[in-house]
């Protein structure tokens, strides 16, 4: 099949440009609007990147990273083929010749021929799960099922942008926290290993009595230099033992528990569950799946082990006929709010209509929380750095004005 490089501007305004195989020259402007591009020039020639060319050895895969940004834009571009009536075997091998990153482009060239030899979405997609995420996955099951394949790739794309975004406005918040708190440890080290010896040896050498905070600056620094070569190996050991362990069912659901009860960022991270919730649960709804069906789904996706766990008590009361609202309110984790917004759905008839309700409430809290978390922290780690300055100075300073009152006293 003839090839056909093109060059196209983004609904954004921005430019484009790639190759395709299409049996014309009409049929390729045909692809590239599909695609959802607009195109200024589309001409035979060129040459589609093979995979073997693309990964150069496998190497450049095994170091490239697929981004939250480029499932989003192939979640795109699959949306726009896909409403625009082109199969979905046949938008998945067009798309191939568009994707850039390429571990990414490997996985969906998988993905395709998996499709071919008559495997679902869902399987084909969920062999790639460190790259399609367990939502992404089970959402493509849901649009299956029911049926609306195009509607769930539109909320499914709203799920990632909207969790990238708070995901990035958490990281920027935390960066100079991080920051401040490295530089602190940092300093730490360098005064109790290097510089307060010395005033140390000073004090001794007057016959100046060592008040506590100097004490304990003392009995660090014998710590810290005697058994350093214990300390360091010890630390890391530790932290790989805890992010092996993290990878474990039992871990993951320590962590999580932790995470959500921590006193500033838990509430962000519980607003966050509450919003992927109702969000997911709003199109499950609207798909037709039933709510068994639902939470079967959501628990794999909420992106936490300790709400996820709450599931299993709520399953229960379901099989119970004790609707939903009640089995919410007796687990823990799930807010007040959304256990009378969702009986209220379930009273009315328009639960779906609640649930999304309820996504865009917490959408806005976890951003509100997060713009709070960065005004929280500083007055925080302001009083942090004033405690550690504070001690070293008290360690410094008592001593030093008690040599100079034997000074002053021997004068």
């Amino acid at each position: 099949m003839p090839v056909f490089s093109y060059k196209a501007m983004t609904g954004e305004g921005s430019k484009v440009s790639g190759t395709l195989e299409a049996e014309s020259l009409e049929l390729a402007y045909e692809k590239v609007l599909n695609l959802g591009y607009l195109p200024s020039s589309v001409k035979q020639g060129g040459k589609v990147k093979t995979r073997t060319e693309t990964d150069a050895g496998g190497l450049t895969m095994l170091f490239t990273k697929v981004k939250a940004q480029d499932v989003i834009l192939f979640t795109k571009q699959l949306r726009t083929m896909l409403n625009a009536g082109i199969p979905v075997l046949q938008s998945m091998q067009t798309l191939l010749a568009q994707i850039e990153n390429p571990r990414l482009k490997a996985a969906v060239e998988e993905i395709a021929k998996d499709i071919t030899g008559g495997q679902s979405m869902y399987r084909a997609f969920g062999k790639h799960k460190k790259i399609f995420s367990p939502l992404y996955c089970n959402m493509l099951r849901a649009g299956e099922i029911s049926g609306t394949l195009i509607q769930v790739l539109d909320r499914l794309i709203y799920i990632i942008e909207h969790e990238n975004k708070v995901r990035k406005d958490i990281q920027s918040a935390l960066t100079y926290p991080i920051i401040v708190v490295v530089a602190l440890v940092a300093a730490f080290v360098v005064l109790i290993v290097f510089v307060l010896p010395n005033f140390i040896k000073l004090f001794k050498d007057q016959g100046v009595a060592l008040p506590w905070p100097t004490q304990v600056c003392v009995r660090l620094h014998e710590i810290i230099s005697g058994y350093w070569p214990i300390i360091v190996p010890a630390i890391l050991g530790t932290l790989f033992a805890l992010w092996y362990w993290s990878k474990t069912d039992r871990g993951r659901l320590f962590f999580d528990t932790l995470l959500l009860n921590l006193p500033i960022l838990g509430p962000v991270f519980v607003k966050a569950a509450m919003s992927r919730f109702g969000s997911i649960f709003a199109i499950l709804q609207s798909s037709g799946i039933t709510v068994l069906e639902s939470v079967d789904i959501i628990s794999g996706t909420i992106g936490n082990a300790a709400v996820s766990k709450q599931f299993e008590g709520v399953r229960e009361l379901l099989e119970q006929g004790r609707g939903l609202a009640y089995p919410l309110k007796k687990a823990k984790y799930f807010t007040p709010m959304l256990v009378t917004m969702v009986a209220i759905g379930e009273e009315s008839g328009q639960l779906e209509e609640m649930l999304k309700e309820v996504a865009q409430h917490y959408d806005y809290e976890v951003e509100y929380s997060v713009a709070k978390m960065s005004e929280l922290l500083g007055p925080v780690l302001v009083a942090c750095l004033a405690c550690v300055v504070g001690f070293f100075a008290l360690a410094v300073m008592l001593p030093m004005l008690d040599l100079m009152s034997s000074a002053l006293a021997g004068a």
